[in-house]
């Protein structure tokens, strides 16, 4: 079992990872003037490559998670509030991953309508979900 959680612990953060600075790549193609095409697809590209890479992650470390969950029976049971918490969270996690998906299809498709303030907002909300969920696996408060 704590090979798996060792795994799962090391696929989670390099997934955030990802989601860490996915956003902050939309924020530059934000930046960039319209004249600026080279700088552009150099981003798209970095943006592209990234969000598929997160994706892996973001397999790689569902599975674990799941296999500990179900299969070990981690967080089923009376005084798992906190389970029921994260879950809701990994949910609102994997909502976000997409979001970004069809944030970097807009940025490909000229379409962004995203200010600046807004993208900014958006990359550090991935921080927040990040430290809830690690606060409620390691406290378990509830």
């Amino acid at each position: 079992m704590l090979w798996i959680k060792a795994f799962h612990i090391v696929f989670v953060a390099a997934w955030f990872a990802g989601l860490f600075y996915l956003p902050r790549i939309f924020v530059n193609l934000a930046q960039v003037p319209p004249d600026s095409h080279a700088e552009r697809e150099r981003l798209l590209v970095m943006g592209r490559r990234l969000y598929r890479f997160s994706t892996l992650l973001m397999v790689a470390a569902i599975v674990p998670g799941l296999w500990l969950w179900l299969g070990y029976r981690i967080g089923i049971g009376p005084g798992s509030g906190w389970m029921h918490v994260k879950l809701a969270l990994v949910v609102a996690v994997i909502i976000y991953h997409f979001q970004c998906r069809r944030l970097l299809h807009d940025f490909e498709q000229f379409g962004n309508r995203r200010s600046e303030r807004w993208l900014r907002i958006f990359n550090e909300s991935s921080v927040l979900l990040f430290a809830a969920i690690v606060v409620l696996v390691v406290v378990k408060p509830f």
